[in-house]
């Protein structure tokens, strides 16, 4: 039996960079090898697409080849640049192990539509969707699931747009609209440190939230598959010490979180976990998902469940949340992977690809 040969972006442009090339390490270490054959495109952060032979510390020093995703799907795959030639290489599917903007936002997901080829996780419009929060909690309140309430303000607003802003429920959330990792977010307690506040999370996106602080518990749930054939990890409580979670920004996140524990699975009763499955399944339907995504929600102290927000390609890092998660529901790294490309190798339009994808993946 061939190998399928997988495709595997990491890295990017943007401020998540260096938690793509921490995720893609691991994907590294995990990947059946006996049963993919591994492509690595590592994308610089000056924007340069590279084959290399994957996420080592050298990848990005310009020694390895550009290669480029051909939109021709008569190429269906990669064109690898040679010294004014270029050789193409057929993939089966894409990997995608990039965070943040242009890696989750529907924008790389447009680029892998017009190749033709599979690729894992969520497509253009469900990307975009949870990408933007605002737009999330809209179709999420929708749906019957609860938000906070927040405020938007769009590029060009000021705080005073929002009327007096002394009324404001303090604490707030200041936050980019379209970022991750916590980049940008801003804990504010007065009208006074608003104007600073706003100003950072535009460093990351000119379209900013203000949002109420919820006082709960941190939860997550891990979720996996297509339609409303979904399987989830073993729910997360993130438990702070102080402050509010955001370990991506920390000095030594392997080591261990400065304010935060993870405990897995979650220390709530077994109604509580049910209900925040439930939703979060909910949630994810509600939104288009598939594939994968993790879906972050509080749990307040009446046991009622309020949405955070939701990470179409979430962290795969040796400290990550979602696979810590699956692998307590019994569900290994690589055996996430596994499923995560036999999924997308379902959703293909392409018949007899999918049929054949599937019926290698049962034989497995």
């Amino acid at each position: 039996m061939s190998k399928l040969k997988v495709g595997i972006i990491f890295g990017g442009v943007f401020e998540e960079h260096p938690v793509s090339v921490k995720s893609a390490q691991e994907v590294a270490k995990h990947l059946d090898t006996d049963t993919y054959e591994a492509y690595w495109i590592g994308i610089t952060k000056s924007g340069d697409w590279r084959l290399c032979d994957g996420p080592e510390p050298s990848w990005e020093d310009g020694a390895h080849r550009p290669v480029v995703l051909s939109p021709d799907r008569s190429v269906h795959g990669l064109l690898v640049l040679d010294e004014g030639t270029y050789e193409t290489i057929r993939l089966d599917v894409v990997l995608p192990v990039l965070h943040g903007k242009l890696g989750e936002d529907g924008a790389i997901q447009g680029l892998f539509e017009l190749s033709g080829i599979p690729y894992v996780g969520c497509d253009v419009q469900s990307s975009a969707l949870c990408m933007d929060k605002s737009l999330a909690y809209t179709v999420v309140a929708e749906a019957g699931v609860p938000t906070p309430t927040f405020w938007t303000l769009f590029p060009g607003d000021t705080v005073q747009t929002l009327g007096d802003p002394g009324v404001l429920p303090y604490p707030v959330f200041v936050k980019p609209a379209r970022s991750g990792s916590s980049f940008g977010v801003s804990k504010v307690t007065s009208a006074a440190e608003l104007d600073e506040a706003i100003a950072t999370a535009r460093q990351y996106d000119d379209k900013v939230l203000i949002e109420e602080g919820v006082v709960a518990e941190e939860i997550g749930c891990a979720i996996l598959g297509n339609g409303s054939e979904l399987v989830t990890g073993e729910v997360d409580h993130v438990a702070l010490s102080h402050g509010f979670f955001k370990i991506h920004q920390e000095d030594a996140p392997e080591t261990g979180s400065e304010n935060a524990t993870f405990i897995v699975p979650a220390d709530i009763p077994a109604d509580a976990q049910e209900l925040v499955k439930e939703s979060a399944q909910q949630v994810y339907q509600a939104l288009g998902c598939r594939g994968l995504a993790r879906v972050d929600m509080f749990l307040k102290s009446d046991g009622s469940v309020v949405l955070n927000e939701v990470n179409t390609l979430p962290g795969l890092t040796s400290y990550s949340r979602y696979p810590r998660m699956m692998a307590a529901a019994g569900i290994s790294m690589t055996d996430f992977l596994d499923r995560a490309i036999t999924l997308a190798l379902a959703e293909t339009s392409e018949g007899t690809t999918s049929e054949g994808a599937m019926s290698e993946s049962a034989a497995r």
